[in-house]
């Protein structure tokens, strides 16, 4: 083996030791439950924090903190480990409780799975939801299956006592909440593992809200069969289980379930849809708006078609000047003028709301930005739309009074050359009119010929 080879795979054996090192212990909460009836008959079961610790190791290793309930996680063919690698100790919340087979007792078909178990859930989720995980933690047991429900006579455990377990199923999902717009098609995530090949499993989705609950899809390994769609039928023989919705209506918002079933062991997985469609802004007015002094204008901020109904609509004054500068500029002032319309409900279960005032032109005001600023679940950020206001002074009164003497004056003179003009041009051509008759006339008696000559004669 060369040098190279041995440098690769030291290093790959780091990476694999500080990946399972990562985070080799949890504190967590045991949730001990008791059980008994009380003065009617009726079962109460009474829940009692208790404090433990996930430990991941051997079986022999000693327990972290001597003075918690350890639950010691062996090596098995599931990997609990590794679900949560890539996050801090303190992003994890963990939880540990008794889990009843409800009277079921069946061998766990599992190298070493022999007699019977008891039973763990661990749950471990992400604090910022991005994702979470359930583990069934078998604990083998030398004692026989007890004649009744096994949470009548759960065993107690110890303040310090060592519980040296292994993952016998796993299911994840890394889309425990998810927020979505109308008309998308989001993916819903569910991965399972089991350490064991050929299991019975089933598959489940449910849909529910406000008292209502639907199937969406149900498989079967076993018999093959398939109810509903969303889920492909090669990925499941991989372990993944997502759910992919139609396209997304206001009636898809609710708690979409994911359910395995491995008799004895049932686990669901709840992951929270929301629908979000974030607002359309606008304004009445352009980007600068020119008024008159003392003249007034409606100016309207309206959003619409946003859903949830939580929305935030807010006017403010400013000097755009200041609005660029980073130090010392002086903070915008919330109007308080401020009215609105009532909610619209659109036909697609959206909404739309306005805010408007009545803006009176003064020159105090000229050059001030105005700002409708909006804010939404939906959003980020706020959206903004601005304009800046215009201030002009009011002509006066006498000077557009002489402006329109003069306007009347000019087109009364200009009429009255017109009427001249037309009335001289008319005399013009009647005077042509006869003397051209006149010289017809000449061209017929001789006589005017001879004194038409003799007239010219004296010109002469």
């Amino acid at each position: 083996m060369g040098v190279f080879q041995k440098v690769v795979i030291y290093f790959y054996v780091i990476g694999v030791v500080r990946s399972v090192q990562q985070i080799p212990w949890l504190s967590c909460q045991f949730t001990d439950e008791h059980v008994s009836n009380n003065s009617e008959g009726h079962i109460e079961t009474q829940l009692i924090p208790r404090e433990a610790m996930v430990q991941f190791g051997l079986k022999g290793d000693a327990p972290v903190n001597p003075h918690a309930i350890t639950f010691l996680i062996t090596v098995s063919k599931l990997d609990l480990q590794r679900s949560i690698e890539g996050v801090e100790v303190e992003e994890l919340e963990c939880e540990v409780r008794r889990y009843s087979t409800e009277g079921i007792h069946v061998r766990w078909p599992a190298l070493g799975a022999e007699g019977y178990n008891r039973w763990y859930t661990c749950i471990l989720r992400h604090r910022k939801d991005k994702f979470s995980v359930t583990a069934f933690l078998r604990h083998p047991s030398d004692q026989p299956p007890p004649g009744q429900q096994d949470y009548r006579s759960w065993p107690p455990i110890a303040d310090r006592e060592v519980l040296t377990t292994t993952v016998a199923m796993l299911l994840k999902t890394e889309t425990p909440s998810v927020k979505v717009r109308l008309r998308s098609q989001p993916k819903l995530h569910c991965q399972f593992s089991i350490d064991h090949r050929g299991p019975n499993v089933t598959v489940e989705w449910h849909w529910q809200s406000r008292g209502e609950r639907r199937m969406l899809f149900r498989y079967n390994s076993r018999s093959g069969e398939i109810h509903g769609s969303g889920v492909g039928k090669k990925a499941l023989a991989g372990g993944d289980a997502s759910y992919t919705l139609p396209f997304t209506k206001m009636s898809s918002e609710g708690s979409y379930i994911c359910s395995l079933t491995v008799n004895p062991l049932f686990a669901n997985m709840e992951l929270n849809l929301h629908v979000e469609e974030p607002p359309r802004v606008s304004l009445n007015v352009g980007p600068t708006l020119v008024l008159e002094e003392g003249k007034e204008q409606k100016v309207v901020c309206t959003a619409e078609n946003y859903y949830p109904l939580d929305v935030e609509i807010l006017w403010h004054e400013q000097n755009p000047a200041a609005s660029g500068q980073r130090v010392g500029a002086p903070l915008p002032q919330e109007l308080k003028n401020i009215l609105f319309s009532s909610h619209k409900h659109n036909q697609d279960q959206t909404y739309s709301l306005s805010a408007f005032f009545y803006l009176k032109a003064s020159l105090t005001l000229s050059g001030k930005q105005f700002s409708c600023s909006v804010s939404h679940p939906s959003l980020r950020m706020p959206i903004k739309k601005s304009f800046i206001l215009q201030v002009e002074e009011p002509s006066s009164l006498m000077f557009n009074l002489a402006v329109g003497l003069v306007l009347i004056s000019l087109s009364g003179v200009l009429i009255i050359l017109l009427l001249y003009l037309n009335s001289g041009e008319q005399h013009l051509q009647q005077n042509l009119n006869s003397l051209l008759g006149e010289e017809d006339d000449c061209h017929q008696n001789n006589p005017c010929l001879f004194f038409l000559q003799q007239e010219d004669h004296l010109r002469l």
